[in-house]
């Protein structure tokens, strides 16, 4: 007799995801509440419970299905992902040359929220932290290392940081203020772009 499978929602959506259950939650997957791990689901939870900045639509997925819901609610049903592409050998550490870089959002786009960034959080199953902004651009860019090695990473392009927090590490690395310049950065391997399908 064959065994009935939930699907990551069902199983996201029977077990408590916020700061008042973290006893519950580290209790339920066996977790040593004075553990690193804990400490990292209670960071992940709390992260998610805050309030979004001027300019950002936030979301914590706790599921595949719900990432994919919360990204075609903001971008509709015509949708496609980008994360980074390397080879399992890319890993190490050596300098890279950028070969082409092509554009993955539409300037024209009739919506103002034409991005969804998904970032993948230390928790005990699958939880993205997913936000859609206003005024950034997403390129994918090929490189090639100099041990030949080709990769493909998605970079960002924040376009306003206006509201930013001026002791973000960007402006502290970049020696910059708020809203003065544009913030680009890589994205890591384990993260997703969306964007609509034009």
């Amino acid at each position: 007799m064959a065994e009935m499978v939930a699907d990551s929602r069902q199983v996201a959506d029977s077990t408590p995801f916020s700061s008042k259950s973290v006893p519950d939650i580290l209790n339920k997957f066996s977790v040593n509440p004075h553990s690193a791990q804990a400490e990292a689901i209670k960071k992940t939870i709390a992260e998610c419970e805050e309030p979004a900045i001027e300019g950002e639509d936030k979301y914590c997925a706790t599921s595949l299905e719900s990432m994919v819901d919360f990204t075609t609610s903001k971008l509709g049903k015509n949708v496609l992902a980008f994360s980074n592409e390397a080879p399992k050998n890319a890993g190490k550490i050596q300098k890279y040359g950028i070969v082409d870089v092509s554009k993955l959002n539409n300037d024209k786009a009739i919506v103002d929220d034409e991005l969804v960034a998904c970032h993948k959080q230390n928790y005990v199953y699958a939880v993205f932290y997913c936000h859609s902004f206003q005024n950034i651009d997403a390129y994918m860019v090929n490189l090639v290392g100099s041990d030949g090695a080709k990769v493909k990473a998605v970079v960002v392009c924040h376009k306003d940081t206006s509201s930013w927090d001026p002791r973000h590490l960007a402006f502290q690395l970049l020696k910059v203020k708020p809203g003065t310049v544009p913030i680009c950065h890589f994205l890591p391997g384990d993260h997703i772009v969306w964007v609509p399908k034009h």
